[in-house]
Order: C-alpha cells, then structure tokens, then sequence
C-alpha cells in the first residue's frame, strides 16, 4: 500500500497539480495539509470519481486537513487530542484496513511558530509536547501506527541546503529540534532517514529568492512509523519534480510503501 503525505498550500489553487499527481503516482491514501477550506467547500467529488473516501477537517481560509483512501476508513477523529479549546484544524485519524494488516493514520500539520520567541512559538511547542503524548498512546496501542505531515521541523543541519539561514527560525531552533528528537526517540522510525541518509533531499522550496531554481530547499516533511508499522515498510522517498510544475505547492509530496 503506497501512502502519501502533500502540503498542497490550497486545495482550490492547486486543484490541477494535486489530481495530475494523483492520477500519474496512484497512492492508496494521501494525508493532505493545508487544504485551506471548510469542510463543505472541498471539492471531494473529483476525488470520489476517483475512487477516493475522503474526510477532511477543515477551516476557513487557513490550515486544514484531509485524508483521501481508496480503502475503506474507520474510526476517524479529528483534532490532536490535550486541548479542547484549540481551533485550529491540524489533525485527523482514521484506521485503514489492508489484505494483511489494518494502520491507524494520523495526518499532521505542525505549527510554524514564526515568531520566535512569541504566542505563536509557544503554541508550537505546547502542541508538540501533546503530539508526544498522542505518539506514547500510539505506541501502547502496539497496532502498526504512522504519523505523516508537514511537521515544519528541520531535524538535522543536512536538511537544509543552507543551515545557518535557519538558527533564528522557529523549524530549526534547538527547542524544536529536541521536541522532534524526543518523540522519535520513544521508539518511531524516521522513514526517509532510514531508507536515504544522504544529504541534499528537500520537501519545501520557498516561492521566493527563486529558492527552487536554487536548490535552496528543506525537508521538513515526514513520516513517523512506530515498531509495528516500521516493521511492514518496503520504501519511502519524496517525488521531488512535481516542485518544477505549473502552479505548484511550495512543498512536493512524500510516500512510504506498506507491505499491507
């Protein structure tokens, strides 16, 4: 099973660029952030006559997001769990069920936290340390888990073409760097990590400074699998040219492949 995480920065903007990547690289199920609209504006039919349930958790203009699966979804929930008073629309689950084995996804969309230090970086980091506890529960579970997203979190220098350009910002700060470390450390995989260890992979080019035409990228775009889910993956890369394309997100798209 081939499943997908894409930050497509506005479903009605990048309508064209989400269905021909779709139609040529066929995921299973895609985790989308950023769709940009309420639940009743998205266009799920276009996704439906392609044979895709879709579920979304949306939000006017900002956030949101969704997941679309050409397998049938259960026990879906939305909205990260430790807060009830946060709007904000960065979180849903469901439990897709395979020919061999069933997953609990859970699609993310992380906070940025620019400016830091401020609000919006405490935010960042409370909604991390809540993140953290929805992966312990992920884990105790012991049923095959991934948690996939724009995390914007830079882990490691190598994932940004030029690291110094980032110590102030709120994806590379050591206090981010360490609250990604402490929940990978409880005992998920990095997937790309573990299948590419080589500098130079990207997942994000900014629009501006021709960033893209630079190669002046970083990855910030990831897929953590617990032990039961690491243990059925066969792949996991980034479809890095979609990034060159007419009308493109800022981010490309990230895929793991299951044996499910």
């Amino acid at each position: 099973m081939k499943i997908a995480s894409f930050n497509i920065n506005g479903i009605k903007a990048r309508i064209g660029a989400l269905t021909d990547w779709l139609d040529e690289a066929q995921p299973d199920v895609a985790l989308l952030q950023e769709i940009k609209s309420v639940d009743e504006g998205f266009p799920r039919e276009l996704f439906e006559d392609r044979g895709y349930v879709v579920e979304t958790h949306g939000q006017k203009s900002f956030n949101g997001v969704a997941i679309l699966s050409k397998h049938p979804l259960e026990d879906v929930s939305r909205g990260l769990p430790g807060d009830d008073g946060d709007e904000q629309a960065r979180w849903i689950e469901a439990t897709v069920v395979g020919n061999t084995h069933a997953v609990r996804l859970c699609g993310l969309y992380l906070p940025n936290g620019n400016p830091a230090p401020g609000p919006k970086y405490d935010y960042k980091l409370a909604w991390m340390a809540r993140l953290e506890a929805r992966a312990r529960q992920l884990l105790a579970d012991e049923m095959p888990a991934l948690m996939a997203g724009d995390y914007n979190v830079i882990p490691q220098a190598e994932d940004a073409a030029n690291p110094k350009a980032w110590e102030t910002d709120a994806l590379f700060l050591p206090q981010t760097r360490a609250a990604f470390r402490r929940i990978v450390n409880l005992g998920f995989t990095e997937a790309f990590r573990a299948r590419n260890q080589a500098p130079g992979h990207y997942s994000f080019w900014d629009y501006q400074a021709g960033a893209w035409e630079k190669d002046n990228g970083i990855r910030i775009d990831h897929f953590l699998l617990n032990p039961a889910c690491a243990d059925l993956m066969q792949d996991c890369q980034i479809d890095r040219a979609i990034r060159g394309r007419e009308k493109p997100s800022d981010h490309v798209p990230i895929w793991v492949e299951l044996a499910l």
